[in-house]
């Protein structure tokens, strides 16, 4: 009876085991939610645009560019162009087609936090942190939340459109027939805020500035094919000292000898020195009762240890070690070391030891021997 019940015990366990595996394979192969990088045109996530770009589709006939700038057109088309801020600093090339695309007649839409260096832009740091209300030019005033310290500077030419207590918030800059309009609150635009405060109407009152025919939302300043390499990133001459480094290295590397690869020990030197040739040395010995033996060649060991480490001479006889010792082996009274060099020429002396004998001054040999090696 005993038996049946133990095989189904087993059973169960093993049902309980293969379920849970069955359970944890599922949850671990269930497809993890897309990553959407912030302010993408076609984001649901709460840091996209996916709201406001719909919106501006259906109304406004909106639709995404994500080719290079200088597939803009050149004519006045009396486009919009929205861009939410841009992943990568702009290369001089594409900043020039931006503003070639602007002189023709169309309209740029920057919204970024900090847009310090974009277009000649210059920026402020005020004290104000955290706005409610925002005022038009016409001094209309709108609720938002607008957390920053960064505010924009009007400069000569410039129309201000929006601001608040800290100063402009958004600024219109004239290109040849174009407009640049600049905001630093693009999070009102995201799926998170559009609908929060005044955002919308805000993002409309921009929008109308100009009464464009046709809008953009710019994918390309989010694509990596306009990230910038590694040459542009860092100043040509930090790049050619680590060439240069890295070739003085390996010339280095080169004349010192520096081998790669695993290394081989030839097959001689493991036959004659391995643990297995001592160990069957060793277990001779006692095998055949050559104590005697043993100790002179243990004793014989020492000795030249004595000699290349403390350069005590090989060919004094041990009783006449005593003062050497001395001097070195501190830790030992003079006593103790004449004893124990008593006792050992007295047992070199004799014929034959016991095997008692034997592992005592096998250990005060290895002893001394740890001493000397130390």
């Amino acid at each position: 009876m005993m038996k049946p019940l133990s095989n189904i015990r087993t059973w169960i366990g093993l049902a309980i085991l293969l379920s849970l595996f069955l359970v944890f394979s599922y949850l671990s192969s269930l497809p993890k939610p897309q990553y959407y990088p912030d302010y993408l045109a076609e984001s649901p996530a709460p840091s996209g645009v996916k709201a406001f770009y719909t919106y501006v589709k259906k109304e406004k006939d909106g639709q995404i560019w994500r080719h290079s700038p200088d597939l803009l057109s050149a004519t006045s088309d009396h486009q919009m162009l929205i861009m939410v801020e841009p992943s990568f600093p702009f290369e001089r090339k594409e900043m020039k087609a931006y503003i070639n695309y602007m002189k023709a007649g169309n309209t740029i839409l920057l919204m970024q936090n900090d847009p310090q260096g974009m277009f000649d832009i210059k920026t402020n740091v005020t004290d104000v942190n955290g706005t409610l209300k925002v005022f038009t030019k016409d001094h209309t005033p709108y609720r938002a939340e607008f957390d920053s310290t960064i505010r924009l500077q009007s400069g000569k030419g410039n129309q201000v459109l929006l601001s608040d207590q800290g100063g402009p918030i958004a600024v219109k800059q004239l290109f040849g027939k174009g407009q640049l309009i600049v905001a630093i609150a693009p999070e009102w635009m995201t799926n998170s805020k559009l609908l929060k405060k005044d955002h919308l109407p805000l993002l409309l009152y921009l929008l109308n500035e100009e009464g464009s025919d046709s809008i953009l939302f710019d994918e390309y300043i989010h694509g990596g094919e306009n990230a910038a390499s590694v040459w542009h990133v860092y100043p040509m001459w930090f790049l050619l000292l680590v060439v240069q480094a890295t070739l003085l290295m390996i010339l280095w590397l080169w004349m010192k000898g520096k081998r790669f690869g695993p290394i081989f020990v030839p097959r001689e030197e493991t036959v004659r020195f391995s643990d297995e040739g001592v160990n069957a040395l060793a277990a001779w010995y006692l095998r055949g009762k050559r104590y005697h033996d043993s100790i002179m060649i243990q004793a014989d060991y020492v000795k030249l240890l004595l000699q290349e480490r403390w350069q005590i001479p090989y060919n004094r006889e041990w009783q006449d070690l005593s003062s050497y010792i001395e001097r070195k082996l501190t830790r030992l009274s003079v006593r103790e070391i004449n004893s124990f060099l008593v006792g050992l020429v007295n047992i070199l002396e004799k014929e034959k030891l016991t095997k008692q004998e034997y592992l005592l001054w096998s250990r005060k040999l290895e002893q001394l021997r740890r001493e000397v090696e130390e």
